[in-house]
């Protein structure tokens, strides 16, 4: 059944209003029709058509494009009663990995978004060194300095298959001579700051990312609470010891054994909280949901429970 008030925002680099309305037709002839309709632009991946959306007075925001517009319709939409439906269409799609919304699918996208009932989830906040007192982005997966987390499935797909966790290797290796190990002050929640050695570190919502591998394995994107992993391999053999212990402890054995803890390994540390403030030595390369964002060199990230509205 069509929402009383439906809105559409979506990348018409990624999809057109003409596929998207093919596909509504076959889930809701009446949808294409009744909706309101707002493109992203290159200057504006989905704020301001969010915006408009709701003023509108949507109730369903169905985002057609990659995470980037995602997250862009969801720091909008946080705190209101309007819900977020997604219909994939980056690489990525991080989001919806986690949310189990279908891939490659457009029509059975829609429907999820049509026909599923509201569920609240949590988002993260983050203030940047440089963006004011007043200043926060929204993040509903990850943000973090360091390697990209999406080097762990960047890997050769016949290697892969031959060699099993060890093809993981080859893709590390090749961004590690990027990863300069650093002191750096982190803190936590009411806690004292820690001085702490790492060359990356992930802050998550949820810890899905492409391929299936759970970088954040403990990560639950309801759970009021934020999960860190820091990372501090800089040899073979502490990345052999990354490797393994995202792989194997904390990704094959888990799955058989459901009760089994998150392990720690020397080179690969993980945390949790709602708060967190880090100070680094000097400005690192950022990203926020997988954009980057420049160099940082200080930000503080805070959770808000329950306050996005998902299908």
């Amino acid at each position: 059944m069509t929402p009383s008030r439906l809105a559409v925002v979506y990348n018409p680099v990624k999809i057109s209003r003409d596929d998207l309305c093919d596909a509504f037709d076959a889930v809701d002839p009446d949808a294409c029709a009744a909706a309101d309709w707002f493109e992203t632009s290159a200057d504006d991946p989905g704020r301001g058509a969010a915006q408009r959306a709701l003023e509108a007075g949507a109730e369903l925001v169905v985002v057609a494009g990659g995470d980037g517009t995602v997250r862009a319709v969801a720091e909008v939409l946080a705190g209101t009663q309007a819900a977020l439906g997604i219909v994939p269409q980056g690489t990525g799609n991080l989001l919806a990995r986690n949310l189990d919304v279908p891939l490659g699918d457009v029509a059975k996208a829609l429907t999820r978004a049509l026909e599923s009932e509201d569920r609240p989830i949590d988002i993260g906040w983050i203030s940047l060194d440089g963006d004011g007192n007043d200043h926060e982005r929204a993040f509903v997966v990850m943000v973090g300095f360091g390697l990209d987390a999406n080097m762990l499935v960047e890997t050769d797909e016949d290697l892969k298959d031959k060699a099993g966790w060890l093809a993981y290797v080859e893709a590390l290796g090749r961004a590690v001579s990027d990863g300069e190990v650093v002191d750096f002050t982190l803190a936590l929640d009411d806690g004292e700051p820690e001085q702490v050695s790492g060359h990356t570190l992930v802050i998550g919502n949820c810890g899905t990312i492409q391929g299936g591998v759970a970088l954040l394995p403990d990560a639950v994107i309801d759970d009021g609470r934020l999960d860190l992993l820091l990372v501090s391999a800089d040899t073979v053999v502490g990345w052999l010891d990354t490797v393994r212990s995202f792989v194997w402890d904390n990704g094959v054995r888990r799955f058989f054994e459901k009760d089994a803890p998150l392990v720690d390994s020397e080179s690969a540390r993980h945390l949790c909280g709602t708060r967190i403030a880090v100070d680094l030595p000097r400005p690192l390369a950022f990203e926020i949901d997988g954009e980057e964002v420049g160099d940082v060199r200080s930000f503080r990230v805070r959770l808000d429970r329950g306050a996005l509205r998902v299908r």
